[in-house]
């Protein structure tokens, strides 16, 4: 973050604190006019209060646009960085494939299985777009509901979301819609954007709410679309799944007290581990550094899965993250609970909030199609999916 973006919101509302003070005298001294019937001197009071708030809606505006800048503060624990080169590996789990023959991309081998078209995508919606066909589709809806039925059995309330969100939401819970690394499509003529993950849909369900503390956690499996700009992603890996403007996503959410939400943070690792491992992927755990952590998040984790198709000669890709956002969207959006204690309820406090992608549908199908390719340009099935596709292997 720019160190001036903070002196500068800091100014701000060293004016807005100044002005909210002088209205409040101001309409004091109104009060105290209108009583004694002084009409003449109300008047000119009167004409004070009204160019003060002219004054204080403008700069109640440049005061918001800087808030909504400003990222979450890092947890002491997260290791200091100024890149993501800096971001430190935890731990590796599963074994890497041997490969007897050159392995393949998945882009190559959707294209011969017949279950990827990035061509006709490209026609019809524009670079970064795709259609899944035979086999992919099967393998898509299977994702899905294997991460929900796994999610519901572990205590996550199923949710499909809107794919829209107003944009009090996504910029509450801190996506940008502008920028160099701005994700959001808006909709023109409106407040409405396409969201880019279901965090903002499933953060907003209980804004404006103040939450019984014998509810939480409350935790959700939200399933819905993304659609992503990817603007400042130039540069990095993009072929074909990796880095689209749309995919299909079941993303973990929770809402849970302060004192809970680092165990709970673990606790959403420790599942995205589990379902991982379920399907028989390779994968890293990546702690992230200050520098490389987002907006949104205090703390983080990725989840990078061995993808042997990736130049030079297979490398780990991201495909799930974990973050703890603290305080940071229940204070924008307004989520609170009640804490009680020997049955009286105590001053009202911020939830935190949690989240963390349990499958991104077009990696998991990349990791998939280049873990389990075979000599003949088959491609296996995970048995974890087995049940959900009706068929053991993509010919």
């Amino acid at each position: 973050m720019d160190p001036k973006l903070a002196d500068d919101f800091l100014s701000l509302d060293h004016d807005w604190r100044k002005l909210t003070t002088q209205i409040d005298s101001a309409r004091t001294e109104l009060n105290n006019l209108s009583k004694e019937r002084k009409i003449e001197e109300a008047k000119k009071v009167k004409d004070v209060i009204k160019n003060l708030e002219l004054r204080i809606k403008s700069l109640e505006k440049d005061r918001e646009e800087l808030l909504y800048q400003l990222p979450n503060i890092p947890l002491p624990e997260v290791p200091l960085g100024k890149d993501e080169k800096d971001n430190v590996v935890v731990r590796e789990a599963g074994k890497k494939p041997n490969f007897k023959f050159e392995p393949k991309d998945h882009l190559e081998l959707g294209r011969k299985l017949d279950i990827l078209d990035f061509e006709a995508g490209s026609k019809v919606s524009g670079a970064g777009f795709y259609y899944l066909k035979n086999e992919g589709v099967m393998l898509e809806l299977a994702l899905v509901r294997y991460t929900l039925d796994f999610l519901v059995k572990n205590g996550f309330t199923a949710v499909i979301t809107p794919d829209l969100a107003r944009d009090r939401f996504y910029l509450g819970t801190g996506y940008l819609p502008r920028g160099l690394e701005a994700q959001t499509y808006e909709i023109k003529d409106s407040d409405l954007g396409l969201i880019a993950t279901a965090e903002v849909t499933l953060a907003g369900m209980h804004a404006d709410e103040t939450l019984n503390e014998s509810d939480l956690p409350k935790l959700y499996a939200g399933y819905s679309h993304c659609f992503r700009q990817e603007a400042g992603g130039y540069g990095k890996y993009s072929k074909g799944l990796y880095r689209v403007h749309q995919f299909t996503k079941v993303e973990m959410f929770g809402f849970v007290k302060p004192e809970d939400s680092p165990k709970i943070h673990q606790e959403f690792l420790k599942l995205e581990e589990e379902l991982w491992q379920e399907l028989g992927i390779p994968y890293r755990v990546v702690e992230m550094c200050t520098a490389d952590l987002g907006a949104q998040a205090a703390r983080k984790f990725d989840l990078e899965a061995w993808m042997p198709g990736r130049p030079p000669a297979g490398a780990w890709g991201e495909v799930t993250s974990a973050s703890n956002t603290t305080d940071y969207q229940a204070r924008r959006l307004n989520i609170k609970y009640k804490p009680t204690t020997n049955n009286q309820q105590l001053t009202t406090k911020f939830v935190h909030t949690l989240n963390g992608t349990a499958i991104a549908t077009s990696r998991a199908i990349i990791a998939i199609l280049e873990n389990y390719q075979t000599r003949k340009e088959t491609v296996k099935i995970p048995k974890a999916l087995v049940k959900y596709t009706g068929f053991k292997e993509i010919k």
